[in-house]
Parts: structure tokens; C-alpha cells; sequence
């Protein structure tokens, strides 16, 4: 898979803009009624690196990690300061943020998920870019250990424990997370003078599957 597993640096995707993007196909009917229809499972995340960048040496250190992915060809790691977390960007992470699943007394591997909810309906998005070391984990009201009852793949946000949980036992979990992203250009435009006069580069970054 061409991903690096490395971080954008995060100093320079602070004051960046970026969401999420869905794509619906609208058919007007001859009745002036719609019918609409989604090819997408799941949002994609869209940003502009440039917008996060205040020096010079801001737009040295783009250059390079930009180099280092060779443009588009690698992904890589993004901060997403609006979406970061399993709670609330301002809560502390606890293992009973999300529920991932239910045990079934067979199931040990479970995937990483958030739920947005609104108005009685649900979106479930994959986690797949855990942060190492925020994950916590816990089975109906009793916290786990990592690496003692579960292990967590970093570059899967798949949470594997050691003996199946019981059936219909709530698993749960917290944590910090990564948007898996790749450059959306194969170039960096700069003017040295206009940037010190406050313009900044568009640097495209959008979300990849996988």
C-alpha cells in the first residue's frame, strides 16, 4: 500500500479548512420531484494544507514533507482539529465513548468506529488511524488493558482481543485518531515575496481509502 505512516505535522494543519465531502446524484423528474442516490458508503475529507501556513520556514517544512511523499504518490497521516477525537475535542478520551459492537462469544477482532447522530439517524464511520497510545478499550463497565486482554492495530484501527467477549456484551472504546490523506497536487506553487505579504499556497489534501 503506498502510505507512510507519518503525521503531517500537526503546528501546520492548525488553521487549515476542511470537512467532510459526499457525492449525491440529483435526477429532476418532468414533475419537478427528485430522486436522489449516493455511490459513497462513507464521506470523504477534504482540506488546503496552505492555508495553515504563516512563515516561511512554514512553507520550507511543507516543501519537504511534500517531497518526502512524492507528491501524490504516498499518503500519509492529517490532523482533522475539528474531528480528532472518539468525544468532544475539549473531554478527556474514556473507554465508553463509542460502541464498536457486541460480543457474540465467537467475535475477537473489532473495527474502530464513530457514530454521528442526529435527529434519530446515524453515520458510522471506520476509524482506521487510531493514535498510538490513546486508545483505551472496555467490555460492558469494566475498562481493559492493552496488551494484556486486547492488542490495537495502529495502521488498521482494529481492536483484537485475547478471548471473545461474552454474548451481547457491550464493547466499547476511546481514542484519538488520524484522517488517512494524500496530496491532491503534484506541485506547490510559492511566491516568496506575495507569501510574506500574506498570501499562502493552495495545497489540496483529500482523504484516501484504506
Amino acid at each position: 500500500m503506498n502510505f507512510h505512516d507519518v503525521r503531517f505535522p500537526p503546528s501546520l494543519s492548525f488553521g487549515s479548512v476542511g470537512g467532510p465531502q459526499r457525492r449525491t446524484d440529483v435526477v429532476t423528474l418532468a414533475n419537478g420531484f427528485e430522486e436522489r442516490n449516493t455511490p459513497w458508503a462513507h464521506s470523504r475529507r477534504v482540506f488546503d494544507a496552505g492555508l495553515g501556513m504563516r512563515s516561511i520556514d512554514d512553507v520550507q517544512a511543507l516543501t519537504a514533507f511534500f517531497e518526502a511523499r512524492y507528491g501524490q504518490m504516498y499518503g500519509f497521516r492529517w490532523k482533522d482539529w475539528a474531528d480528532f477525537k472518539s468525544c468532544g475535542s475539549s473531554i478527556t478520551v474514556a473507554f465508553d465513548d463509542q460502541v464498536i459492537g457486541f460480543g457474540d462469544g465467537v467475535q475477537t477482532d473489532f473495527q474502530l468506529i464513530k457514530t454521528y447522530a442526529s435527529g434519530g439517524h446515524s453515520y458510522f464511520r471506520p476509524i482506521t488511524k487510531p493514535v498510538q497510545g490513546s486508545v483505551r478499550v472496555g467490555v460492558e463497565q469494566d475498562e481493559l488493558q492493552e496488551a494484556v486482554d486486547y492488542e490495537i492495530d495502529t495502521a488498521t484501527g482494529i481492536v483484537r482481543f485475547g478471548n471473545a467477549p461474552d454474548r451481547d456484551m457491550v464493547v466499547s472504546a476511546g481514542y484519538e485518531f488520524d484522517v488517512p490523506v494524500r496530496f491532491d497536487t503534484d506541485r506547490i506553487l510559492v511566491s516568496v515575496a506575495s507569501f510574506q505579504a500574506g498570501q499562502v499556497p493552495n495545497v489540496p489534501v483529500i482523504e484516501v481509502r484504506v
